[in-house]
């Protein structure tokens, strides 16, 4: 650990990525943790847009999974600090996670872009309807549903092949942040892992930077400090304002 405590100046702009570290203290199971394998199908196999075409139902299954095992899993102290430290801070906070559970903003949390989806909500594979929020459970190709101009109903989750959600926005609070801290992520899958190297483009020292997490990641040089530990343990004691 390179210093106990980052510091919020009173006009810092606070940016956040978490990954999936945060959400599996909460109980949620880290797919690449455990070889990245479901039901004998790799997650890649899965979740991309031709697997959506050559067998929906199958790919229902395993978003109907992945509800039932996220729905009874509650936040954690490191969420509900990421929602205190918005509190605080107020729209100079912005949270952008690349887990597509519910908890941050069951935690309170509100300036958020779910950047591969949202696990909870589904949109039509067709029309251009605005997603909606979906709890339901469709583990055979009748149950899926269809939407009012006919198409199916697809998770609205960013598979393998796709573009991330809200990547104008995350750009231009990339752009404006004072403070970049990555929590509960290996850094392995783009466009994510490349923020931390596009803050320090801005010019050595310009952004201050940090990560959370078990293990000191490969990349630690690119951050300023480093915690090895819990989110949940780290998050609640990691932040000072200045003011």
């Amino acid at each position: 650990m390179k210093s106990e405590r980052v510091i919020i100046g009173p006009k810092d702009r606070v940016f956040v990525l978490t990954g999936a570290g945060i959400s599996a203290e909460s109980g949620i199971p880290t797919f690449r943790g455990v070889g990245g394998v479901w039901n004998n199908y790799r997650i890649e196999e899965v979740a991309n847009p031709a697997a959506w075409e050559r067998d929906p139902e199958l790919v229902w299954r395993f978003y109907s999974y992945r509800r039932r095992t996220a729905a009874p899993c509650e936040p954690n102290a490191g969420h509900r600090a990421l929602a205190e430290l918005e509190g605080l801070i107020g729209e100079r906070f912005f949270l952008c996670t690349q887990n597509v559970d519910d908890l941050h903003e069951r935690a309170g949390s509100r300036r958020l872009v779910h950047m591969h989806g949202e696990l909870f909500r589904s949109r039509c594979e067709r029309c251009e309807r605005e997603p909606w929020g979906d709890r339901g459970e469709y583990d055979s190709m009748n149950a899926i549903p269809r939407c009012e101009c006919g198409g199916r109903v697809r998770p609205h989750i960013c598979w393998f092949g796709e573009v991330p959600f809200g990547m104008d926005r995350i750009a231009e609070e990339l752009e404006r942040c004072a403070v970049f801290g990555v929590i509960g992520t290996s850094g392995v899958v783009y466009p994510a892992a490349g923020f931390v190297h596009a803050v320090n483009a801005r010019g050595r020292g310009k952004v201050r930077t940090f990560y959370v997490g078990p293990e000191e990641p490969e990349n630690a040089g690119e951050f300023g400090q480093v915690f090895v530990g819990k989110a949940g343990e780290v998050v609640p004691v990691l932040f000072r304002s200045s003011e």
